[in-house]
């Protein structure tokens, strides 16, 4: 089976809307309102891929028992890992979040990411 979607095609109302929270992250300003859809979680459930759309906001990530892949697809934020430099991803960036990775995340325009999260 191979499974296909164009995640930048997908309206934002036909995804699962929630406010960000623990244990993905923490929110540093306010609400943050996220959509998502997982479109694959394999057999096992240590490998989850799907898309993710964030309102503007900057939240607090600690990748403590997990990794992750994104890339952007639209919108545009700042990422700086805790004692480095941010560094900013817009569309067409890639990132890995590796495990043990702790930082801020700063979403400046409503960002729009395929992800793959994965476990240890």
């Amino acid at each position: 089976m191979t499974i296909h979607f164009r995640a930048s095609e997908i309206p934002a109302a036909d995804l699962a809307e929630e406010l960000l929270a623990q244990p993905s992250a923490q929110p540093l300003s306010g609400d943050i309102m996220t959509r998502s859809e997982v479109f694959f979680t394999s057999p096992d459930e240590r490998i989850l891929s799907g898309t993710w759309e964030c309102e503007p906001g900057a939240s607090r990530w600690e990748f403590m028992g997990r990794g992750e892949f994104i890339h952007v697809l639209s919108g545009r934020m700042t990422v700086q890992r805790d004692g480095e430099a941010g560094v900013e991803l817009s569309a067409g960036s890639s990132a890995v979040f590796e495990i043990g990775w702790c930082g801020t995340w700063t979403v400046h325009e409503t960002l729009r990411k395929v992800f793959v999260v994965y476990l240890p």
